[in-house]
């Protein structure tokens, strides 16, 4: 190809299918020989573009079967033993020390940060920081600068943070080398420069016999570059680029600038000593499909250097053209954004042969695309991978620890026995039913004792179904090892994981089928058991750690970890992250997600260094991240048929468009961009998809049941409810359906209401006509009883006794002065009255919190209030008739022991515990009598009208007077008229 002291080097333009125009012309060079392919080595950045160059040899061979030649990776870490293995250099010959797992690396990085005196105590804070000085590592010897540099870094002018961050990167520049030199253990990226530098001394000193191409790297890493240099000057060697624009102006060329497109290309040619000038075009034949001229020019000439944009009136001729095949689509949000996606590319599979790519960086828009597709069965993976912590047997692993690290509180028990792996060596519908038996009956409302003891404490009432305990015991058989450690002071990391493991498999058996097979099968159960054994393998270094802390220490070390799928589910349509659509092509190409921040991504911020530092150390500034993202871009919208999404907004916040679609926007005009535009198509399809054809709204309901069905006893705050939700009655009493309690419930106003009461109930019982010396210590002693294992709770202890105490304080007071005139008649009394109805006798229940007689034998009714009592217009509209109804009930002599049937009046007693205490809203004389006559006429009418069978059971007819009603949902209250 060239003799060894010129380079050979070409450029593949943008547009033309990269690995189709290599592969043709590799065979026309060398098919005639069916040996002669398997002499050349093709050298390419990827796993997943030697995958496609394979692919490409199929195309165009039509599917014959031949031999190819060998195509190694370069650009991945993981492939780099394989590189110097597979291609024909002997170990012997390159002596290079294995590397250093990367896990080992986080542990014992972890273990000398929890050893200094100035970091941190806690393990997980310890490994993440960790993982953060391995990143610096790596990027230290990618950029192949030395850590000597760094104490020269801080001048006296720079903040004093950094001469302690300095100090603390001793660490690596000090500890770290020494340990790696005991242990004969290299740093990944350094191993890999020493590879790949023992390759290109060898390549020097005897060149391969046979061919040798690199193609399509960018040689961002420098001993890539070097590399590049050495084959480029083989006498068989090549260096083929992707997209290097030979038609731009010096000019703009000496002013590119890390975030254009081509800087990263002009360091390359300037690391390996190639002038622009000498860059060839490869050939390409008129069988493989030609870019589109003005597509080319449309997208250089938007985004040259801003030094340079001043040309752009020159250079806008034939923008229409290349505009041809270019579609926008900027969706309302990245719902619609990832409806329109998937429907372009469902649309790509009417027409026989065409291919469909999704190129993005955002991995939740590559999820929602795959969702949408499966409405059409249509199943396609994101093959950047997919988080190991978001597949399901790592969701179940992590579930299982959160819920016997938080002693099985309600919430994550919950969530991991309803995890499908979930079933307790039982058949897995019988476990979902024995499941839903212990949430109705143990884990709704407030929580009981913490861990399996007060599970099993639960399982024992009355109202617990038969064989709960059973099976309750079983999950604290089978928890109970990780339980065990859960109790200690500190446990080994390694320990903590065995016993994790076997509860997660014990947990996930099923009848006739153990744990293992269930849990470690398939790509997703593989990749978490070589995490698991990694686990195990690589945190010897930790120190004991909090056992409460296991579940946090677990996800920092699985967050970095990544699943990618062995092979593509649909052969047509794709989902790339923009590493791997390098060099990949597809008939319609959609770029989604362009907005600032997304794609391109943000410059990461450095934990370590500040800029200056950064520059004067020698590594790259964060922008040049852009460039490399920007040169994606340009790559893959040179396509035939080119579709560039994004959402205007995310999560509710607006969004600026990417500066690469703004530079676009900003070169062909308005006029052009509105001829592009599709977001009405294709969004408004997306929006039609889930349109029901006709709105049908339901009327409020009106159920009428036989009288006979319909309930005759009431207590007084029931008929408050049958006054303001007459729907609620009906479903409660005569469907008998109760709302659930919410899980792990907090104690409410009810629950405060009920100690109160009872506390006060237990006082006033206890006192005479005088109240004790020690009223007040007393009152306090009923409190403590009163409020029992709450007081275990924080939120009782903190917020509720302090009010309790205040209430008492006020309580007393006011009893000083009421024991003068009234004393207390009964106490949490009940009461009843039988009152004629159409249908027959209807029965009143209540029961009065306090009872009073004053000095002339009349009542007084009392009610406690924690909350606030209900308003003047309420109890005289009817609508809050609970202590009037009470009055009537006394006045007919219905109350259990209270002979006297004067009532003089009833009050409000609202005791908040704050600022004041405690208030008393009384009703006496003549309008405690009225507002009694009005409630009992009122019941009397509400009786006789549900005693007609054609009044029906209406939702909240009243709803200003009634509130959120708990039968709402059921009365499907957001679909009426």
């Amino acid at each position: 190809m060239s003799s060894a002291a010129s380079p050979t080097v070409l450029t593949i333009p943008s547009g033309v299918p990269f690995l189709d125009a290599l592969a043709e012309e590799l065979l026309r060079q060398h098919g005639s020989d069916p040996l002669a392919l398997t002499r050349v080595t093709v050298l390419l950045p990827t796993r997943r573009a030697v995958r496609g160059l394979r692919e490409a040899f199929l195309r165009i061979g039509g599917g014959r079967v031949r031999l190819l030649p060998v195509m190694r990776p370069i650009g991945d870490v993981e492939e780099d033993e394989l590189l110097v293995s597979e291609l024909g250099v002997a170990e012997d010959e390159i002596s290079v020390a294995p590397e250093v797992a990367s896990l080992a690396r986080q542990s014992l990085l972890a273990r000398l940060i929890l050893g200094r005196a100035d970091g941190p105590d806690d393990p997980v804070r310890a490994l993440r920081l960790a993982h953060e000085l391995g990143q610096l590592l790596d990027q230290v010897h990618t950029e192949r600068v030395s850590f000597k540099g760094l104490a020269e870094l801080v001048p006296k002018e720079y903040a004093a943070h950094w001469q302690v961050t300095l100090d603390f990167l001793t660490v690596v520049t000090d500890n770290w080398p020494k340990i790696l030199e005991e242990q004969g253990l290299l740093d990944p990226a350094d191993r890999r420069n020493r590879l790949i530098d023992a390759l290109a001394h060898r390549w020097e000193q005897a060149p391969p016999k046979g061919p040798v191409v690199a193609a399509g790297s960018t040689g961002s890493i420098p001993a890539t570059a070097g590399l590049l240099k050495t084959i480029s000057r083989l006498p068989k060697g090549a260096v083929v680029l992707p997209g290097l624009d030979t038609a731009l102006d010096d000019r703009s060329w000496a002013a590119l600038d890390p975030g254009h497109p081509q800087f990263g290309m002009k360091q390359l040619l300037e690391r390996m000593g190639v002038g622009r000038d000498e860059v060839k075009i490869w050939p390409v034949s008129a069988g493989t499909s030609s870019p589109s001229v003005e597509r080319v020019a449309i997208l250089n000439a938007a985004l040259r250097p801003a030094e340079t944009t001043d040309e752009w009136p020159d250079l806008i001729a034939g923008a229409a053209r290349g505009l041809e095949g270019l579609a926008l689509v900027e969706a309302a949000n990245p719902v619609e954004e990832a409806g329109a996606i998937a429907l372009m590319m469902r649309k790509t599979l009417e027409t026989e042969g065409e291919t469909a790519a999704l190129v993005t960086p955002d991995r939740a828009l590559a999820r929602r695309v795959a969702t949408e597709l499966e409405r059409w069965d249509v199943d396609v993976d994101d093959s950047a991978g997919a988080p190991l912590m978001r597949t399901p047997p790592a969701v179940f692993l992590r579930l299982v620890a959160n819920m016997i690290a938080d002693d099985v509180a309600p919430v994550p028990l919950l969530a991991a026995l309803k995890h499908p792996f979930a079933a307790g060596g039982m058949a897995p519908a019988e476990f979902r039913r024995d499941v839903r038996a212990l949430e109705r009956a143990v884990l709704r409302g407030p929580r009981t004792a913490p861990g399996f003891e007060g599970l099993l404490i639960a399982s024992d009432a009355e109202h617990a179904p038969a064989g709960l305990r059973a099976r309750v015991q079983n999950l604290a058989r089978i928890t109970g090892p990780l339980a065990a450690l859960m109790s200690e002071q500190k446990v080994k990391v390694g320990d903590l994981v065995r016993a994790h493991v076997q509860c997660s498999e014990a947990l996930s058996a099923e009848d006739g089928a153990p744990g293992g097979e269930r849990l470690w099968s398939g790509e997703d159960g593989e990749a978490a058991a070589d995490f698991i054994r990694d686990v195990l393998e690589h945190t010897g270094p930790l120190p004991p750690i909090p056992p409460r802390e296991y579940p946090a220490l677990l996800d920092t070390l699985m967050s970095s970890r990544v699943v990618r799928p062995r092979y593509g589910r649909h052969p047509r349509l794709y989902i790339w992250g923009p590493l791997e659509a390098r060099l990949q092509s597809a008939s319609v190409v959609i770029l989604g997600g362009l907005n600032e921040g997304t794609w391109p991504p943000e410059p990461p911020n450095d934990p370590w260094l500040s800029r200056p530092m950064r520059k004067q150390f020698g590594l790259p500034s964060p922008e040049r991240r852009i460039g490399l993202s920007a040169h994606d871009f340009a790559q893959a919208a040179c396509a035939p048929r080119v579709v560039l999404c994004r959402s205007e907004k995310v999560d509710g916040s607006p969004t600026v468009p990417a500066r690469w679609l703004l530079r676009l926007k900003a070169f062909v005009g308005d006029q052009a961009v509105s001829a592009m535009d599709e977001t009405a198509l294709w969004c408004g399809w997306h929006q039609q998809l889930d349109a029901a054809p006709k709105v049908a709204p339901v009327s409020p309901p009106r159920p009428a049941p036989p009288v006979a069905a319909r309930p005759r006893r009431f207590s007084v705050t029931g008929v408050q409810t049958w006054r303001c939700d007459p729907y609620a009655i009906y479903a409660r009493k005569i469907l008998g359906l109760e709302p659930l309690l919410p899980l792990d419930a907090d104690p409410g106003a009810a629950d405060r209401g009920t100690f109160i009461h009872t506390a006060l109930e237990m006082f006033v019982r206890e006192q005479g006509s005088r109240l004790a010396d020690d009223a007040f210590e007393q009152l306090t002693e009923f409190g403590r009883q009163a409020f029992g294992d709450a007081m275990a709770r924080p939120t009782v202890w903190a917020f509720w006794w302090p009010r309790f105490l205040q209430v008492a304080h006020w309580f007393l007071e006011i009893e000083e002065v009421r024991r003068a005139e009234f004393l207390p008649a009964a106490v949490e009394v009940e009461g009843r009255l039988e009152l004629p109805g159409p249908a027959g006798p209807f029965l009143l229940t209540a029961k009065a919190d306090r009872i009073d007689r004053d000095t002339d034998g009349a009542l007084e009714i009392i009610d406690y209030k924690t909350g606030a009592p209900p308003s003047p217009e309420r109890i005289k509209l009817g609508y809050a008739p609970q202590l009037p109804l009470e009055a009537v009930i006394a006045a007919a002599g219905g109350f259990e022991g209270v002979s006297s049937t004067v009532v003089r009046g009833f009050s409000y007693w609202r005791l908040s515990g704050g600022e004041p205490a405690g208030k008393i809203k009384p009703y006496g004389g003549a309008e405690a009598a009225e507002l009694a006559a009005a409630a009992r006429e009122g019941l009397e009418n509400l009786v006789a009208a549900f005693d007609r069978p054609e009044t029906p059971y209406l939702h909240r007819p009243r709803p200003e007077f009634s509130g959120y009603g708990e039968y709402d949902h059921l009365a499907r209250v957001k679909e009426w008229l």
